[in-house]
């Protein structure tokens, strides 16, 4: 005997709504309605000690999450990505390097790094979800192989930074599942990495044979 799983699986399906990790369904759930949700009981039905864990660790995200007056995320996304300095107006852009031996080398860099973490993605194991709560397998492997034909350049829809870290996973319980934390993070990585490069840092470093700017006409040489 277990709780039902009809019942269980559409109270996790409003909590994912209200948490922004899926679409909203009926009512934002509060973690009041969480505490008294009861379920039937049936045979084949969900481990009940399994699920009340489960649900506990729900009422925390619904308590620690900010809401709205209308009791939704006031942010949606489960991530957000890294502010950028504000940069001054009067400030001066750095010139573009002129494609060159210096451009070709960045070029190259880059297409190694991101080799370098496409194979880093066909490589990761994630641990099984806490509490008999994670992310979808499926949904999470299907994602990972368009990020890596994304860094390898094999397909025509890349995704970008944006796309990666505003991705949701359902959330499956008693079932096999990925850690949701250690998804989280690992997204939260490849989306930087594929932030594109600032156009000094894909040139590569100056190479010690480069002549030094030449001093304006008449200004002496400085003493030893």
């Amino acid at each position: 005997m277990g709780y039902d799983t009809d019942q269980v699986d559409l109270l996790v399906r409003r909590i994912e709504g209200t948490l922004g990790r899926g679409a909203p369904e009926g009512e934002p759930v509060t973690a009041d309605e969480i505490r008294d949700a009861r379920f039937r009981t049936r045979l084949g039905g969900y481990n009940e000690v399994a699920v009340d864990f489960a649900l506990e660790a729900f009422i925390v995200a619904i308590e620690t999450r900010p809401t709205g007056t209308d009791g939704r995320p006031l942010v949606p996304a489960r991530r957000t990505a890294p502010e950028k300095p504000e940069q001054s107006e009067q400030s001066e852009q750095p010139e573009e390097p002129e494609r060159g031996e210096h451009g070709e080398h960045g070029e190259h860099g880059e297409h190694e790094d991101h080799e370098e973490h496409a194979a880093r993605v066909e490589r990761v194991a994630f641990r099984p979800g806490r509490l008999g709560m994670g992310y979808n397998e499926d949904e999470v492997d299907d994602f990972l192989d368009r990020i890596v034909a994304t860094l390898r350049g094999t397909t025509d829809t890349p995704l970008t930074p944006g796309d990666v870290r505003e991705a949701r996973f359902a959330t499956v319980m008693l079932r096999p599942g990925y850690a949701i934390g250690d998804v989280d993070e690992f997204l939260d990585e490849l989306a930087d990495v594929m932030e594109p490069r600032p156009a000094a840092e894909a040139s590569g470093p100056r190479p010690a044979g480069d002549a030094p700017e030449p001093r304006p006409a008449g200004e002496a040489p400085e003493s030893r």
